[in-house]
């Protein structure tokens, strides 16, 4: 029974919920009991209604509750969740993004010389390839039969069995072959590369680099298996094209390699490697100044609140208390529409807000001291969090409802989960 309830967990986790888990996502024992206590605050007050039994509002309650936790994860990011650290976070700047995308993951402290790092990339972190013989996408020579093959990967051995019949051609076993491996979900994927005439199955590792102990992300070979050998001579999968290697490159003239092209700096910058420097052409890192990092916190928090407008707006026609939901955040904009429109912050017809980079830096500079002249900010981004808070806590409440009683007030009493009755349940790794 569990095993089941899990499978069905994952499968609405895994279609409707962000993928990304932030540091804001884990909890200390006191917040739990906060969360706890506020369930079973509302679960005292909330009437008695029937449960809607119904996969899209199952959807759709899960998508709102995470669409609800991105949006406080992206403003607690911009510098933490007490009133006096947000929109304080210190943003970083690369002169060749296309070379290394970084941010700014550490503490920063006024009045201390802001870190300057030069970058010099000579080879990125590269994944295992493997090509396939390129065949006619005619009739295939192998007859029909099951075969299978091993894949070794990361000291796990995985076996693939397929079939083939008498009218497949190669191209069709090559793609059944590519939806099979990308299916499976061990860290390899695969593709049909090749014209209509000629094609090939290539296969490539998901993880880049080698460990010093190893030559290769994975193997494959039929020698041990257990169906028709054969098909892997045929198709050509186990001949290596490109060796996975690691990425190097220099900081302030200190060699160093790393398996991945995403990794830090001594906890202050993360860094992606997307391509190479040319020789004696460094790329510096650096922090942004106060004004530049609270011109990137608002860019930030304006596409956080637009992506939560988008995401709810979804289901205006198919969950009609949707529109409560996006009246509430209307409402926030509404009260400090007058503020925001002066820093270049405007509201669009469609509920999303619009940023004017132009009005937004005249603001900044004619302001001064930026920390004292953006109350109002902040002031916007602490309703914004509570609300987001709020709908995380109970997004069934914004669920077309059949109300059966009202309790007692008084002598009422928690009735766990009839506040989130499938939400709450969905979720196993955080609140």
């Amino acid at each position: 029974m569990n095993a089941a309830l899990n499978n069905v967990y994952n499968h609405y986790l895994s279609a409707y919920a962000p993928p990304s888990v932030t540091r804001y996502d884990a909890h200390k024992k006191s917040e739990l009991r906060s969360i706890y206590d506020s369930i079973v605050k509302l679960s005292k007050e909330s009437p008695w209604y029937l449960p809607a039994n119904d996969t899209d509002i199952r959807q759709y309650v899960i998508r709102l509750k995470e669409s609800a936790r991105s949006l406080h994860n992206t403003i607690a990011s911009l510098g933490g969740l007490e009133d006096t650290d947000l929109l304080s976070k210190k943003t970083a700047f690369s002169t060749d993004p296309e070379v290394a995308a970084v941010s700014f993951i550490g503490a920063y402290t006024p009045g201390e010389a802001p870190p300057n790092l030069a970058l010099e990339v000579q080879s990125l972190a590269s994944s295992q390839e493997n090509m396939g013989s390129f065949l006619p996408s005619g009739r295939t020579e192998l007859p029909a039969d099951t075969y299978s093959f091993d894949v070794n990967i990361n000291d796990m051995n995985y076996e693939f069995q397929f079939s083939i019949g008498e009218s497949d051609t190669n191209r069709d076993i090559q793609e059944r072959l590519a939806r099979l491996i990308n299916n499976s979900d061990i860290g390899i994927k695969a593709h049909v590369q090749g014209a209509n005439s000629r094609s090939a199955l290539v296969l490539h590792s998901e993880a880049t680099g080698l460990a010093a102990d190893r030559t290769e992300l994975f193997r494959i070979s039929d020698q041990h298996t257990s169906k028709t050998k054969g098909a892997l001579d045929y198709l050509g999968i186990d001949y290596v094209s490109r060796q996975a290697s690691n990425s190097h490159f220099t900081i302030n003239g200190e060699e160093r390699s790393t398996a991945s092209n995403t990794f830090t700096i001594d906890n202050l910058f993360a860094v992606e490697l997307k391509g190479t420097s040319p020789p004696g052409h460094p790329v510096h890192i650096g922090l942004k100044t106060d004004l530049e990092s609270l011109t990137d916190n608002v860019l930030h928090l304006t596409d956080g609140y637009n992506r939560f407008i988008d995401e709810v707006s979804d289901y205006l026609t198919s969950q009609p208390r949707s529109a409560h939901a996006l009246k509430e955040m209307d409402q926030i904009v509404s009260l400090y529409q007058d503020p925001l429109n002066v820093m270049g912050i405007t509201r669009q017809e469609d509920g999303k807000l619009a940023v004017d980079r132009v009005k937004l830096d005249s603001a900044l500079i004619r302001s001064g001291d930026v920390s004292d002249t953006f109350h109002t900010l902040k002031d916007f981004s602490n309703l914004l969090l509570r609300k987001a808070n709020q709908i995380t806590l109970n997004p069934m409440n914004y669920v077309e409802k059949k109300i059966v009683a009202y309790k007692n007030p008084g002598r009422s009493f928690a009735n766990p989960y009839v506040t989130s009755a499938y939400s709450g349940m969905m979720f196993s790794g955080y609140c």
